[in-house]
């Protein structure tokens, strides 16, 4: 081979790599289906179904200790509004999801997570009130993972940098990625963290920031991305994870690329 074409091929494997390599992770586990609901363990098991790289469940403390799983920071029982980290796990485990699931503990979505057979579970840390609360969290739930021997199976986001400090501390292995979108990949890379992981707005508006990050050896997720106009741009800037509702359609149009 001249070369010319041998650049040529180069070249043209090069793309066809980034093209193809989008790894999908179903935003709140894969919920649009029959008996499905955000952050459900149904929704948990039916992303492991598709095979999604990854199923994203969000987390608080209750005001007792007890992680549990839940996206907003309040709940409704009874119709009262109740603060999650102000409120007994024993009370929360009264509310019900949108399948009739009780509100799940991290440790009965964790029991679940063990018979996955494939996707990864994506935990996002949610932003407390005091630091030394999301110590407490970071620190239980990192040891419930490890305890179950599940740390090459998950990973870690949070919108806040005490979280991902924390990660980086108590277990300098996991994966773990910040989400808030305001902090160049340069600085990410100094954190020590993973990689970034931004709404597809700031993506739009700093293109150069997947490159960057990966020419720094970081990855670059992005959320939550559901129309297809946006998951096509998406692929275009060679994101590596694409969290999104629509899981099915994403892989779609990622294997029209292929």
């Amino acid at each position: 081979m001249n070369p010319k074409n041998l650049i040529l091929t180069l070249l043209f494997s090069h793309f066809i790599f980034y093209a193809s390599a989008q790894e999908i992770i179903a935003h709140r586990g894969y919920w649009k289906t029959d008996g499905g609901a955000q952050n459900s363990i149904a929704a948990l098991m039916k992303a492991d179904a598709i095979e999604a790289y990854g199923s994203e469940v969000d987390i608080w403390l209750s005001s007792d200790g007890v992680p549990v799983v839940n996206h907003d920071a309040d709940v409704t029982l009874n119709g009262k509004k109740l603060l999650v980290q102000e409120t007994p796990a024993a009370t929360l485990r009264q509310v019900k999801l949108a399948n009739g699931e009780p509100l799940p503990t991290v440790e009965e979505y964790l029991d679940a997570f063990e018979k996955c057979r494939g996707t990864k579970l994506i935990i996002e840390f949610k932003t407390h009130k005091t630091k030394e609360r999301e110590d407490e969290l970071a620190r239980k739930v990192i040891k419930m993972v490890h305890d179950r021997g599940l740390q090459n199976r998950v990973e870690y986001i949070s919108f806040g940098v005490n979280f991902v400090n924390q990660v980086i501390k108590i277990d300098p292995n996991a994966p773990v990625y910040y989400l808030n979108g305001d902090l160049s990949p340069r600085v990410i890379k100094a954190m020590g963290a993973s990689g970034i992981d931004y709404h597809h707005n700031v993506l739009k508006k700093n293109p150069h920031w997947v490159k960057e990050s990966h020419n720094l050896g970081l990855k670059v997720n992005v959320w939550t991305v559901n129309s297809a106009d946006d998951i096509n741009k998406m692929i275009d800037l060679h994101v590596d994870f694409i969290t999104t509702d629509e899981p099915l359609l994403t892989r779609e149009l990622i294997d029209k690329r292929k």
